[in-house]
Parts: structure tokens; C-alpha cells; sequence
């Protein structure tokens, strides 16, 4: 008899032990203040630490009582509306939000081109590392893929466990560089290897942005629309950071507290965004939108639409759990900042795919939904839509296979995780150890 084989007789036994013995009730909870997932009761996160590279606003405090307000990110001290804005329509933004989050300043034109050109010598992959390492083992799960590959980075890196802050920016910008490749080879390999696809591998142009270099690299003939790479590279800038206090960030610091190195660092933060709780929010969305098409016949019926969202909160529909995904966030009440200004560049895409009548379904579920939600779960702070909402919709249309949207994520998330390694290697200097209070009942022999 097999392991596996021999493991299955006693699964059952040992889930029941597992489920008697690791199950802590919410009143113990209660009893001595320990707040569930680092939040309190109204859902606001424990403060752990203090950073000065990005923030996020969801309330004010008006006459001692805060108030719901319009949600706003800041980058450094710049709010990231401004910043999407700023870039001009026939330029690209994501180095440049890259250089403000890592060193703190907004770059001249000479610095943003200088760092361009660093960004873009740094996408050189070792000699046969994407036959031997991201095309071994392929896997439709990117995000392990890409892990792997990070972790395997690092036994070709001579000053590896170095934290002197010069090799560890060092290392950042070359990972920064490289995800892209790891993300895009990392599914050829399996489109060619899992699912007899066509295997091709474009290697990226250091003439082109961050953005243009993933759609090239990913398309058979690398042909994309300039429109098609300028949604890309705000979703990009849009997703890079986001406050501090998500899971893969603090696990990024969590770790880099311990004295770890980069890779492991980048790799533990990988491993929480992968995390269907985390990063797969945009699929759970294009998983519903697909069902709501299949059962609303008029997308601009208000009533129609209104009706079958009705049912989904209700758990009568998709995936009778009663969430209409893409709706409100643990943060924000009003809105979401990221979706304000990403909309109107996700609505020019979808004139250019000719998908406007898919354009209006969504204009009608942002309209209807936060008032459904409102009525039914009786929430008072205020629900809208949030980046996740379009993100989805967004990589449909640039032909991104959803096994890459996650990965994506990734790729800008990356910018803030190095940014917020340095801070904690420069700042901190103190390791971060939170204390559990054990509730064991001791016995006797």
C-alpha cells in the first residue's frame, strides 16, 4: 500500500482531532480583547508599524466622530489620481511611480530615463535559467512557478545574503525587471508543456516600457495597440502599493525583520498574494460577470440586472455565498480611488474592442449594486466598487489569460514590497515577534 493510499484511511481521524482540538471560540476572543486577523470590530486593522511610503484616507474625523469620506492613496506624499494624470497620454508611468515609491522623490526626466535604462538592462535572465528552471517542472499555477524562480535566482547571486542597503536596492531593481519574464515564460511553459499549445519566447525590447514588454512577450505575433499598453501600465502604477497594511506587504516585512534575504523575502509575499483572499479578487469577479451574461438577457434593463443581482446577494445565484464581488472593501467606504481614475481609461478600451454593450452592464451593476448591498446587509459606511472590479474586465480585453491576472498583480506589487523591505532594513532594525495568548488547558499524565 502507498503512502497516499495508506494516508486516506486515517484522514478522517485525524481532521476530527485537528477540528476538536485547533478550534478557539469567539469568546475567548472576546475575553482578552485579541482582535481576529490583526482587525478590531468595526474592521479597522491594528496598528503595527509606522511607514512613510504610502497611505490610505477612508474616513475624517469631524467634531470627534469619523465620517465616511472619498477614498484617497497617496504615493509619497502624492496622491495617485494626480500622479495617473500626470503622465502625459503618449507616455507610460510605471518607472517613474516605480523610482517615487523606492527612493521617495519624484525622478527629473533625467533620473526616470536613467532608471528606465537600468530597468531595462536588468531583464536578462541567467544562461539556460528558462529552459532549465521556469520550463522544468511547468504548472498552471504561475504564482509557484514564479516563486520558484525567485528562490532559484538566488544561488546565482554571489552577495545573496547581503542586507547592506546598496545590494538589497540592487537586488529589488533586478527582481523589479525580471517579473515581468518570470510571469509570461512561466505560462508558456505551461500553455506548451500542460496544454500542447505553441511554445514561443520573445525576449523584451529595452526600448519598451514594462507594460509594452508584457504584452509583447505574451502575444504570438508581439503586435499591441498604444491604447492597449497605456491601460495596461495605469493598472500597473494603480496596483503597485496600497497602504502598508495587506498581508504580502507586512509578510514582506515580517520576514525582512528576521534579517532574511530578498528572494526569500519577495518569495514569502508571493506566497501571500497568491491567496485567494488576497490577489484573486478579479477572477472571482469575471467568474460572476460571466454568470450574470448567461442569465440577463438586456445588459442596459436596469430592472433586469437589478433583479438577478438581488438573487446573487440572496445566495439564490452564482455561487449562492451572497456576495456580488468587486463591491466594497476593507477599507474604503465611499469609493476607491484606484477605480475613480482607472474607469475612464477602461471605458476607452472598451470603444477600441468594441465592448460597449459589456461597458454598460458594468455602469449598471456599479450603479445598482452598492444600493442592493446597502439595503439588504444594512451597512452604514458606504459601499462602491473597487479597482477589482475592472481590473478583470480590463485583462479580458488585452487577451490575458486569467492564469496570468494574479501574476500581473505581482509584477506592480513587487515596487511596493521593495520599497517597504528597504524602509524596514533602514528604520526598524528590530524584529518583528507578536505575542499569542495560549489558551491550552494543561493536563496530567
Amino acid at each position: 500500500m502507498g503512502y497516499y493510499e495508506k494516508w486516506s484511511e486515517f484522514v478522517e481521524k485525524y481532521q476530527k482531532l485537528c477540528m476538536e482540538n485547533d478550534t478557539i471560540s469567539d469568546e475567548l476572543f472576546k475575553e482578552f480583547g485579541v482582535n481576529r486577523g490583526l482587525r478590531d470590530i468595526n474592521g479597522n486593522g491594528v496598528l503595527t508599524g509606522l511607514t512613510n511610503i504610502s497611505k490610505i484616507d477612508s474616513f475624517q474625523v469631524v467634531d470627534g466622530k469619523k465620517i465616511p469620506c472619498e477614498g484617497a492613496l497617496w504615493y509619497r506624499g502624492y496622491n495617485v489620481i494626480d500622479l495617473v494624470n500626470s503622465i502625459s497620454e503618449d507616455a507610460f508611468g510605471f518607472e517613474k511611480t516605480a523610482y517615487l515609491l523606492l527612493f521617495g522623490e519624484l525622478p527629473t526626466k533625467e533620473e526616470e530615463a536613467e532608471f528606465a535604462d537600468l530597468v531595462a538592462a536588468g531583464r536578462e535572465l541567467p544562461t539556460n535559467f528558462t529552459r532549465d528552471v521556469i520550463m522544468k517542472a511547468s504548472n498552471k499555477d504561475i504564482m509557484n512557478s514564479m516563486t520558484r524562480s525567485i528562490l532559484t535566482l538566488a544561488s546565482y547571486d554571489d552577495h545573496m545574503a547581503s542586507n547592506e542597503v546598496a545590494n538589497v536596492i540592487r537586488q529589488c531593481l533586478n527582481l523589479i525587471s525580471v517579473f515581468p519574464m518570470l510571469a509570461v515564460y512561466g505560462y508558456h511553459a505551461y500553455n506548451h508543456y500542460e496544454r500542447d499549445e505553441s511554445m514561443y519566447i520573445h525576449r523584451p525590447n529595452p526600448e519598451l516600457s514594462t507594460a509594452e514588454n508584457l504584452l509583447m512577450m505574451l502575444r504570438p505575433d508581439k503586435n499591441y495597440t498604444f491604447l492597449e499598453a497605456k491601460v495596461l501600465d495605469v493598472a500597473l502604477m494603480l496596483h503597485m502599493e496600497h497602504g502598508g497594511g495587506n498581508n504580502s506587504t507586512f509578510t514582506t516585512r515580517v520576514v525582512t525583520s528576521s534579517g532574511s534575504d530578498t528572494y526569500s523575502a519577495i518569495a514569502a509575499a508571493m506566497s501571500s498574494l497568491k491567496g485567494p483572499k488576497h490577489g484573486g479578487a478579479n477572477i472571482k469577479v469575471m467568474e460572476m460577470m460571466s454568470d450574470i451574461r448567461e442569465h440577463v438577457q438586456d445588459y442596459t434593463d436596469k430592472e433586469e440586472v437589478g433583479s438577478y443581482l438581488s438573487k446573487i446577494l440572496d445566495g439564490e445565484a452564482f455561487d449562492q455565498k451572497g456576495l456580488i464581488y468587486g463591491m466594497g472593501h476593507a477599507v474604503y467606504s465611499l469609493s476607491d480611488p484606484r477605480e475613480r481614475v482607472f474607469k475612464s481609461f477602461v471605458e476607452k478600451l472598451s470603444v477600441e474592442k468594441n465592448r460597449e454593450r459589456d461597458m454598460a452592464l458594468y455602469n449598471n451593476i456599479e450603479m445598482l449594486a452598492p444600493e442592493l448591498i446597502a439595503r439588504k446587509r444594512k451597512i452604514y459606511k458606504g459601499v462602491s466598487p473597487n479597482v477589482d472590479f475592472y481590473s478583470g474586465f480590463v485583462y479580458e480585453m488585452l487577451g490575458i489569460p486569467v492564469e496570468l491576472y494574479t501574476p500581473i498583480f505581482a509584477i506592480a506589487r513587487i515596487v511596493g514590497w521593495s520599497a517597504h523591505r528597504i524602509e524596514e532594513i533602514i528604520g526598524m532594525n528590530k524584529i518583528i515577534r507578536p505575542s499569542y495568548k495560549s489558551v491550552m488547558i494543561e493536563k496530567s499524565m
